[in-house]
């Protein structure tokens, strides 16, 4: 399958002439019109450019950076209260949708403002209240990050597509002789799409979530950019949850095996991410959601698939809820349909994958969205460097809702959280909202 000689010469002169880390986001056309894929991209995120900083946007380079801290940006007129001067960010909900709350600051460059990485020194001589402003001419339109598809659930999606399939002739019974054995090896994908954050307005992300969420993720936007306490899995050694997977400072190389049974897809920065594929399963349906093993959640969930010829497309569930800093949670009924499909150059010459993903989960979102990336063949697994495994050694604990490096032999009081219970939004709570009303959450036990 090809995504079209125009889109596969983009894709590889953008690998030429950038690497890895920039190439198109056209979405493979599968050559006839689908019930559930190949819908094209409304906007494509290379086309402006930016980064973690807050800069970037559509259509047409960089525009305005932002403004220099302490100073409002011409023409435009400061809200009484925002996210820096707030009190009680909770209070403040009807602000949310003003991206003059959050100084037009994207997520990351609310998390970056204290100087980390390329958003450092950002603060002014008055932090939080000085902080700097954002581009408020720039983002990335919510139409083109919400589902362009009519399903509510991945199910209905990933039923719909095997029966699509079925009707020409599949779905592919793959053999040790047809797989795609050209997929095997090693691969390079970046972060140039919206849930990377870098690049999306915060209101424009809070559109898509559900009351709850959004509460969750302005929370930690305030804790990152005012009290500068952020609770990040990295620093304790937990998990990274099942999202983690699309933040390009947790993945970044790919290893991919390919086999008649299974696909697996290894990748890791931050921690060890794994994805087993399995071909031609089903899901048992007798609990909270589809799952293949107990009825427990997992941290990167479980996952079925089929080949149509030679694309691949899945269905990941029964999934561990969880949160990414700078971007949004997720619950344990996030499920996703996802399609691999490959882009060759004009010799047939495999040159990656393209993985068009679309988001189900009616806790979280209040309408399914769609993430496009691609994964930049490197080489097989004869040369280059092994996956490295990552062990997580510990050498920072949350002393007094603060993130503190410990010596060894110190000896430190230490209160072990309730790792389900949100443990970042426990310590949040405890220590830096005194004084605050957060709503409280719906009672999901109760009969009322």
């Amino acid at each position: 399958m090809r995504i079209g000689a125009w889109a596969a010469a983009v894709l590889a002169g953008a690998f030429l002439v950038f690497g890895p880390s920039l190439v198109a986001q056209q979405v493979a056309d599968p050559g006839f019109q689908s019930v559930g894929r190949g819908a094209p991209l409304l906007v494509d995120i290379n086309e402006g450019a930016g980064d973690g900083g807050g800069r970037g946007g559509r259509g047409g380079g960089r525009g305005n950076q932002g403004t220099p801290p302490g100073v409002t940006p011409e023409g435009i007129e400061a809200l009484p209260v925002d996210l820096f001067t707030t009190t009680d960010f909770y209070k403040d909900r009807a602000l949310w949708s003003d991206q003059r709350y959050f100084r037009c600051n994207t997520s990351t460059a609310i998390e970056n403002i204290w100087g980390m990485g390329r958003g450092s020194n950002r603060l002014g001589d008055d932090p939080p209240r000085t902080a700097a402003w954002g581009p408020c001419d720039q983002d990335y339109p919510r139409e083109a990050i919400v589902s362009p598809y009519p399903f509510q659930t991945a199910q209905e999606h990933y039923e719909a597509l095997l029966e699509e399939t079925r009707g020409r002739g599949g779905p592919t019974e793959h053999t040790y002789a047809t797989v795609p054995n050209d997929w095997t090896g090693r691969y390079f994908s970046s972060g140039q799409h919206w849930y990377n954050m870098g690049r999306v307005q915060v209101p424009t992300v809070l559109s898509v979530l559900t009351e709850e969420y959004q509460t969750r993720m302005v929370q930690e936007a305030y804790h990152q950019g005012v009290t500068n306490k952020p609770q990040w899995q990295s620093q304790y050694c937990w998990p990274e949850g099942f999202m983690r997977r699309w933040h390009a400072a947790a993945v970044r190389d790919h290893q991919i095996l390919v086999t008649p049974e299974l696909v697996q897809i290894s990748a890791g920065v931050a921690d060890n991410f794994m994805t087993n594929i399995h071909i031609g399963r089903e899901f048992e349906m007798d609990g909270v959601v589809p799952r293949l093993g107990a009825d427990v959640p997992r941290w990167y969930g479980e996952t079925i698939g089929f080949w149509d010829n030679d694309v691949l497309i899945t269905w990941t569930s029964n999934i561990q809820g969880w949160k990414v800093h700078a971007a949004t949670e997720h619950s344990n009924k996030m499920q996703t349909v996802e399609i691999y499909t490959p882009y060759r150059d004009d010799n047939g010459v495999l040159q990656g994958l393209q993985q068009e993903a679309i988001f189900y989960d009616p806790e979280a979102f209040v309408e399914p969205v769609r993430i496009v990336r691609n994964y930049a063949k490197r080489s097989g697994l004869a040369e280059g460097d092994p996956l490295v495994f990552i062990e997580c050694l510990q050498t920072i604990y949350e002393i007094d809702g603060t993130a503190t490096p410990i010596s060894p032999g110190q000896v430190i009081d230490y209160k072990v959280r309730d790792m389900m219970g949100r443990p970042w939004a426990q310590i949040w709570e405890e220590y830096w909202e005194h004084g605050m009303e957060r709503p409280e959450e719906e009672d999901v036990f109760s009969f009322d």
